[in-house]
C-alpha cells in the first residue's frame, strides 16, 4: 500500500468552503485504478492543518492518477491564496506494517 497525506492549513473563515469542496469534489478518485480510500480530517485545535489522506494499492496507481484528467478536474479552480494560513505539505509513505482490530 501507498499512502499520501496532504496537510492543508486552512484559514478559519474558509473552513466551510474547504470542506464543501470535498463534499462536492469535481473528480471521481474512487473510480481510479488502484485507489483504496480517502479521508479528509478536520482539526480539533486552532492552528492545526486539515489532513487529506489517500490510500493506493501502490505508488504506480498514485502516479497514474496524478497524470489523469480526473486529477486535473479535481484541482481546477482552486480556492484563493487567502483561504490558506500557510503552505501545505505533501507526505508519501510505503506501508510496511498494518494492524487491524480482531485480527
Amino acid at each position: 500500500m501507498y499512502v499520501v497525506t496532504n496537510r492543508v492549513p486552512v484559514a478559519p473563515d474558509w473552513r466551510e468552503q474547504f470542506e464543501d469542496r470535498f463534499r462536492r469534489r469535481a473528480g471521481q478518485v474512487e473510480l481510479q485504478p488502484g485507489f483504496v480510500r480517502m479521508e479528509v480530517m478536520r482539526p480539533e485545535t486552532e492552528g492545526t492543518p486539515y489532513v487529506v489522506q489517500t490510500v493506493w494499492q501502490d505508488r504506480a496507481a498514485f502516479d497514474a492518477w496524478l497524470k489523469s484528467d480526473d486529477f486535473k478536474a479535481a484541482h481546477a479552480n482552486p480556492l484563493p491564496k487567502d483561504a490558506f494560513a500557510g503552505e501545505g505539505r505533501l507526505e508519501a509513505f510505503e506501508v510496511i506494517i498494518t494492524a487491524k482490530a480482531g485480527a
